[in-house]
């Protein structure tokens, strides 16, 4: 049918007010689970550092009658560090932009300023949980801490079926980046188990089992340990259950976190008794110095992780992640 002559419709009207959501959606994850779960100290220099220790092996320790007593060889503790990393993000916003009528928001520099602040929240954790070396920096060179998987060198174990992941950890005052296998292999609940079993043996009592996405399904379909379930209550509401939230293993039962930030390829086992992140300084909201007709802010932070001692807690790497 044709449109009658003269008819007003909305493809010629110029004066429709625009329909636009008081609203801003957005899905972007925020949780980070190691940055979240470890315990929070203070640093007060850029290479934050702390010792370790360990008791001689336990032995027999049969002792002649009357026999003088004579002192134990001395041991001294193991002095270790990291460096601190500064993170920023910066805010710029024209002056007319803030005094326009934005949609979704009061104030457009506020929105960015928080927008900025759970963005700074993401890349600490991104930092935290990866193979990053540690590095002193220099005149053009940022400082960058050592993640947490570079620092698990004594309990490891690789699925590849290349040559394994190689992990110096620390020594000479830095950590070295781990060295991927040069094939990937599938996780196994054997593999699994013998990190667990490995800071046990080390004296680590893991409560946490930290892993990408692929792999958080790939504990899940363990043979012998999840099977499908259903649940009926009592309005006849069924569940189908077919993930595993913890992992009993021969030394503890573990929790299972995912964890959207770290490698995919690497399984954390931890002891979060013995992780820590220091902090230089706090994160913070600086106002920079107006040189035009906009409004800028810095937010800043420094910080580092500090692994009280790493025989306590493990990692499966060279895992596949499709």
């Amino acid at each position: 049918m044709a449109v009658p002559t003269n008819t007003v419709t909305t493809i010629a009207a110029i004066g429709n007010r625009e329909d636009l959501v008081e609203a801003i959606y957005d899905i972007s994850a925020m949780d980070t689970p190691l940055l979240s779960g470890a315990a929070k100290n203070s640093a007060s220099a850029v290479y934050h550092e702390w010792q370790t220790d360990a008791l001689d092996a336990a032995a027999a320790n049969r002792q002649i009658e009357g026999d003088d007593t004579t002192a134990n060889t001395f041991a001294a503790t193991t002095r270790v560090g990291n460096y601190c990393q500064i993170s920023k993000k910066a805010v710029s916003v024209s002056g007319t932009q803030r005094s326009v009528n934005s949609a979704g928001r009061a104030d457009e520099f506020s929105y960015q300023v928080a927008k900025r602040g759970r963005e700074m929240k993401r890349d600490m954790e991104f930092a935290l949980t990866q193979n990053q070396a540690s590095s002193a920096g220099g005149a053009g060179t940022a400082r960058s801490l050592a993640s947490l998987e570079s620092w698990l060198s004594t309990n490891k174990t690789s699925v590849g079926t290349g040559t394994a992941q190689t992990t110096v950890g620390f020594s000479s005052g830095t950590v070295a980046a781990p060295v991927d296998s040069t094939v990937a292999g599938a996780l196994t609940k054997a593999a699994l188990d013998d990190a667990v079993q490995k800071c046990w043996t080390q004296g680590g009592d893991p409560k946490v089992i930290m892993v990408g996405p692929f792999n958080r399904t790939a504990v899940s379909g363990f043979t012998g340990i999840s099977t499908l379930q259903t649940d009926a209550n009592a309005n006849q509401d069924v569940t189908l259950m077919g993930a595993v939230d913890f992992y009993k293993s021969n030394f503890g039962t573990l929790r299972v976190q995912p964890n959207r930030f770290q490698r995919d390829q690497t399984v954390l086992v931890l002891d979060m008794e013995y992780l820590c992140v220091s902090t230089l300084r706090n994160m913070e909201i600086d106002e920079l110095a107006k040189t035009g007709d906009s409004d800028r802010s810095q937010l800043i932070t420094e910080f580092t992780l500090e692994v009280k001692n790493e025989a306590a807690s493990a990692k499966v790497t060279d895992c596949t992640t499709s």
